[in-house]
């Protein structure tokens, strides 16, 4: 058997469990960004200007700062003033990385959503509103089943794009498929 080979084969453990966690933390990522950029997006739709403003000045900064910056400042940022004003803030690898990749992901997937609802029509709600239906029936009824079919390939897109944004949290030391594939070529001085 070839040296490749066995390199190979040694390292397929190390590389599936990388997967899996890998995939783990993008399951998880986007679980919880899909339910505060939900949220977030029917804040972005409110009558109230400042609550607007809110949920629009996290959406603009989530989405115009890059991804890696975020980490950073999740993992070593918030600790780091923490202790400055004496409150010890520590975060494992892993739930740095959720956090800074479920506030991103939540920001794009609100922006998904508030798009989604504002593509219906108007005519669809005064229908809604001439069958008796209130605001939340009708949002519940008709709007959001109709907005979540067009709502459905953009999300799809935000999970490709999470599960190859996991690739940055290697930069913390987390040991994700990208960061094990490193090791296993550091170690071996290697490249199949």
């Amino acid at each position: 058997m070839s040296r490749s080979l066995e390199i190979i084969l040694e390292a397929l453990p190390a590389l599936l469990k990388g997967a899996l966690v890998t995939l783990q933390l993008t399951a998880l990522s986007i679980t919880l960004g899909m339910l505060a950029g939900s949220l977030v997006g029917i804040l972005r739709l409110s009558p109230s200007w400042p609550i607007r403003l809110i949920a629009r000045a996290y959406v603009d900064f989530f989405r115009g700062t890059p991804l890696l910056v975020q980490i950073f400042i999740i993992y070593f940022g918030l600790p780091a003033l923490g202790n400055s004003i004496g409150v010890p803030i520590k975060f494992s690898q892993f739930a740095a990385a959720v956090i800074a990749l479920t506030l991103n992901s939540a920001a794009y997937l609100a922006e998904i959503i508030r798009a989604g609802i504002q593509s219906i029509e108007m005519g669809q709600r005064e229908a809604a509103e001439s069958l008796g239906l209130g605001p939340v029936q009708t949002m519940r009824y008709v709007i959001f089943p109709q907005a979540f079919r067009r709502m459905i390939p953009p999300i799809g897109n935000e999970f490709i794009t999470l599960l190859k944004d996991t690739s940055l949290v290697a930069v913390i030391g987390f040991e994700e498929l990208l960061r094990r594939g490193q090791l296993i070529v550091a170690n071996n001085g290697f490249v199949a």
